[in-house]
């Protein structure tokens, strides 16, 4: 049941006027397979994805499926603050045949117990009621303010083992991360930091969901299929390294206009750097320096 390998908290590409452009969003995914990435994670904090419509999203995961990108490379982000809204994300994509996604917990009301984050899971999975589904928890809270305990784990290992497989961990805590690892043996731990994954290997985890392996999936899957080896352990290095560089750049300005610009950078593509409100798109000044500073790194 182990979810493993590199996986692109992928952004997504909207016009000036805030649609959201799926033949650039195509290319890109495509482009981030090659680069290595063992699968996309579409539609999650770097990808806007609660800045969109329940049938934009729709659209453009069906649009990825007929673009020839196989169900088994896509994970999208189904958790909405409605769990019927979850179950029927959830359900779509499990109809063109994307088994695997990654799941929010209901996140508006602050404070909740773990007995409530338990039933919303709960009535999710079992108003689906498809064994082919496989759960990835999402653990953001600095965004959702409602963090999936270890305890609450526990539970929905007992009451649902085939369904919840593994955990994308964005809180930054690699000690929580280790403890899982030793708590859930067989349970995927994700890091949802670019320069944490290496460790996170080395201490028996699983790779990643991140957000910069929109541009540095390359160097993330040398490490990840060599990080043990002792053979390779220049190539690993200098791929860490890029990993880190790569990631302090990002992390110098909001994080997803930056990653955005990183990818108008990448593709030499202004367009790439257009987000929607509420967001805003970095400043020309701004540009300049990211410009700077990785082609300071070529």
């Amino acid at each position: 049941m182990s979810i493993r390998g590199v996986f692109c908290a992928a952004s997504t590409p909207v016009s000036a006027n805030g649609d959201v452009d799926t033949k650039r969003f195509i290319a890109h995914a495509k482009n981030l397979l090659t680069d290595g990435c063992n699968g996309v994670a579409l539609l999650g904090t770097t990808g806007e994805a609660n800045s969109f419509s329940i049938a934009e999203r729709k659209v453009l995961l069906e649009a990825a499926v007929a673009a020839s990108i196989q169900p088994s490379q896509l994970m999208p982000g189904t958790g909405l603050s409605a769990i019927a809204d979850t179950v029927d994300l959830t359900r779509h994509a499990l109809s063109l045949g994307v088994t695997r996604v990654v799941m929010l917990p209901p996140f508006y009301y602050k404070n909740v117990s773990d007995d409530g984050v338990f039933t919303a899971y709960a009535r999710i999975f079992d108003s689906i009621a498809d064994d082919r589904l496989r759960v990835i928890l999402y653990h953001i809270p600095q965004m959702s303010a409602v963090p999936i305990s270890h305890e609450l784990i526990a539970r929905l290992l007992k009451a649902y083992p085939t369904t919840v497989v593994g955990i994308k961990d964005s809180a930054g805590d690699f000690a929580n991360m280790q403890a899982m690892l030793k708590a859930f043996p067989g349970f995927s731990v994700l890091a949802g930091a670019d320069p944490l994954m290496k460790p996170l290997l080395e201490a028996g985890g699983h790779g990643c969901i991140t957000a910069t392996s929109n541009l540095i999936g390359q160097q993330l899957a040398t490490v990840f299929a060599h990080f043990a080896n002792p053979a390779m352990a220049a190539e690993v290095e200098a791929a860490q390294a890029r990993i880190v560089a790569v990631r302090n750049i990002s992390s110098k300005y909001v994080q997803i206009p930056a990653i955005k610009a990183l990818i108008a950078h990448r593709y030499g593509d202004a367009a790439w750097a257009e987000v929607r409100p509420p967001l805003v798109k970095l400043s020309r000044e701004h540009y300049s320096e990211i410009d700077t500073a990785m082609a300071a790194l070529t």
